[in-house]
Order: C-alpha cells, then structure tokens, then sequence
C-alpha cells in the first residue's frame, strides 16, 4: 500500500510509501483523501502529519510515464483529484495538518506540502517546480506562490524550473520551520502535540476563517489550473516533454 496511517494521542500520521520516490499515480492520491478524509471525520484526531517513509524523498510529483500513454480524459481526472479534491478535503480538513519535509519535494510533491497547513523542514531537504522542463506547468501554484514569495520571485521559481535548498524555502516562507535532519521528527510531534493541545473547536473555527482569509485564490483557482495542465499535458510539446523524461533524452520541442 502507498500510503500507511497510524492515529496516537489525537495526531494522526499519514506516511508516504511508494518507492523509490513516492511518485503520485491515482492508486497513490486516491489513497491520500482518503486517509485525509478520514482524519478529518475522526473525533480523536486533533492533528494530522503528513510524511514520507522513503529516505531523502518526499514526493518526486506526477509519475509521468503514466502521463505517457494516457488519454486526455484520464489525465483530467488525476489532475481533478490532485487539484481540486485536495484542496477541498484540506479546506473541510477541520484539523491542523503539519507536512514534514525530511527530503526532495518537486511539483505534485510541492502541491501536497503546501496544501498543509505548516511545513516543517530538515535541513537537507530540497523543493522544486520542474514541471516546465518536461513542457508542463505547476498550474495550481501561480494561484498563491506569488502571495508568499512575491510576483517576481514566484515567476523565478515556476518557469526556471531550479531546484532550490531548505534554507532558500525558510527564507522565501516556504517553509514554517527549519531544522537539522536529526531533530526533524522529534520536532513535529512536538508542534502536533502543542496544536493538539488547544481547544479543538477554536482551532477548527479559526482554521476555517483562516482558509476563508488567505486561501479563496488557491480553492477558487484550482479547477482553472486542473484545466491548465491538461489542456498543456496533451499538446505536441507536452506529449514530447513527458516522452522525452521516460526516454532520458532532451526535448526536441516544437512549439
């Protein structure tokens, strides 16, 4: 199974596990709202993890060479799950949900962590958005990238594609918190258990006021971005970028 949960003392961890990179396919993000689904409807959980078992990996993002054979139809529905159901199941979540970042976190992988309502980090872990360098785009993050690290800083990251180190997400607010790879996990329960520790229906009233607040572009924009990558995912150049990847050869692109 892709995708282990356990539930102790009000936190609940969602544990990524399909190696070697915890690529999404829909057997993996099926399995993901439904773990999320079911935090958010179990009384006993107060705080929900979300974290990888797969070392110095978070989440690689989409398995493209799914992408490679699939039909314009199927590539909808996965990006319809990617972007628009798991913004609504983290919008009704009614729990805080803390993402621990212990490796390399790259398009989809970005759009799990930043979904959370925190993302802590160890220091050795990595983000990215490379969807550009295979044709695509990272449609769902022009919603709200640019409310976090600023316009032009947000264009830096989604169209040059760069891979870029813990401390540059810590310091562009990324990341909540950042720290050494030893200490990482300690410190996320110890944040669960302090966010455990407050009263459950002010935190699920705030959290939703929050959401209302500083989140609408991302919710409102998620079905528009769905339809972004699917409509760039089956042209020419998208088709080549995808095949290429699989073939580990350059691009021949044609615009």
């Amino acid at each position: 199974m892709p995708i282990h949960t356990t539930t102790a003392d009000g936190i609940a961890r969602i544990v990524l596990d399909a190696p070697p990179v915890n690529a999404l396919t829909d057997a993996l993000v099926d399995e993901l709202l439904a773990a999320l689904a079911a935090a958010g409807d179990d009384p006993a959980v107060r705080v929900v993890l979300l974290t990888s078992a797969v070392p110095r990996r978070f989440c690689a993002g989409l398995d493209l060479s799914a992408l490679a054979g699939a039909s314009p139809e199927q590539i909808a529905a996965l990006l319809d799950k990617l972007y628009v159901r798991l913004a609504e199941v983290q919008t009704r979540l009614g729990k805080r949900s803390i993402a621990v970042v212990g490796g390399a976190a790259r398009g989809g992988g970005m759009t799990l962590a930043i979904a959370c309502d925190l993302v802590i980090a160890g220091r050795s872990a990595s983000f990215g958005y490379p969807e550009i360098d295979v044709g695509l785009l990272p449609a769902i993050h022009f919603h709200h990238l640019h409310r976090i690290v600023g316009r032009h800083r947000a264009f830096d990251l989604l169209f040059t594609g760069r891979s870029f180190s813990a401390d540059e997400a810590h310091g562009l607010g990324l990341v909540s918190r950042l720290v050494d790879d030893a200490a990482l996990e300690a410190e996320a329960l110890g944040l669960a258990r302090q966010l455990a520790a407050k009263s459950p229906t002010a935190m699920r009233i705030g959290r939703a006021a929050f959401h209302a607040a500083v989140d609408a572009a991302r919710i409102d924009g998620a079905a528009q971005a769905a339809a972004t990558f699917c409509t760039l995912a089956v042209t020419p150049d998208g088709r080549e970028g995808v095949a290429a990847y699989g073939e580990k050869r350059a691009p021949r692109w044609g615009g």
